[in-house]
């Protein structure tokens, strides 16, 4: 007779419950993978914001006004946040405005959110938290009060508001609307670049109310032109202050209803309507 026919079949039990076991595991750290995956997926959608064609918390305008012919973006501040793109607001398909000054990929002008600047920390150059080498107009929406004003400053830290968390700060150059006699003498002390010449300009400029105008020229002018030019066209508004932005090539804007791309470089940050 055969012994080995006789023989029981013998189930290799361990070896099978290993296999299941491990199957077990390479199934839980695929779905926990997966569930990072989407939860980083989630929070990179909602630090991106909306799509351009979701924004609905500005109205636009645009103008020929002493000469120049303006786009603008109203809004309130706390729609607003300030973001490095690295690229033209026109290709970043966010809504809004080139932000302040800035050389390669360092910001020369102040951008801070929520007492952090927005290229990089503190100590880094070009980081945002300066308006490097001179104290210059930045404008201030102080969360906390809800409110604007422009405050001529050299670092972040020089910043006045209610809570040191809750705010934006965007530097640019003093536009002093409310001494037509001054702002020329404050615009040269910030060392405003190019004040003479014909060159596409941009600014942000506030009202008495509380809204935030992002402004963009289509055309070129002086920052004497491109202010008057804001003044009238937003005559019936009761503007209090503002600044201006970098200018030339920079001047780009963005929305649903308008596009200009400045000569089609890329900006470093931009003042982004996120609602």
């Amino acid at each position: 007779m055969n012994e080995e026919a006789q023989s029981p079949v013998k189930t290799p039990n361990k070896q099978v419950f290993k296999i299941v076991a491990v199957l077990l595991v390479i199934f839980a750290v695929a779905a926990i993978l997966l569930m990072l995956l989407v939860q980083a997926l989630s929070q990179k959608s909602e630090r991106r914001g909306a799509a351009i064609e979701q924004i609905g918390s500005y109205a636009y305008a645009a103008e020929e006004a002493s000469g120049m012919k303006l786009h603008a973006l109203k809004t309130k501040p706390s729609n607003v946040s300030l973001e490095v793109i690295s690229n033209n607001v026109t290709l970043a398909d966010r809504v809004g405005i080139n932000g302040g000054f800035f050389y390669g990929e360092a910001l020369v002008s102040m951008a801070v959110v929520g007492g952090k600047p927005v290229n990089g920390t503190k100590a880094e150059y070009g980081s945002g938290w300066e308006n490097m080498k001179y104290a210059r107009g930045t404008l201030v929406w102080d969360g906390e009060a809800d409110s604007l004003s422009v405050q001529v400053v050299r670092q972040a830290t020089e910043v006045k508001v209610k809570d040191a968390t809750r705010f934006w700060a965007q530097g640019g150059i003093s536009m002093s609307l409310g001494d037509d006699a001054g702002w020329r003498a404050q615009a040269t002390a910030e060392q405003a670049p190019f004040p003479d010449d014909e060159r596409l300009r941009s600014g942000a400029v506030y009202d008495d109310n509380g809204f935030l105008y992002l402004i963009v020229s289509e055309t070129p002018g002086t920052l004497e032109s491109f202010r008057a030019a804001i003044k009238d066209m937003l005559a019936d508004e009761r503007l209090v202050d503002g600044i201006f932005l970098d200018g030339d090539g920079s001047s780009q804007f963005l929305s649903k209803e308008m596009k200009l791309a400045g000569d089609n470089r890329p900006v470093v940050q931009m003042i982004r309507i996120m609602k």
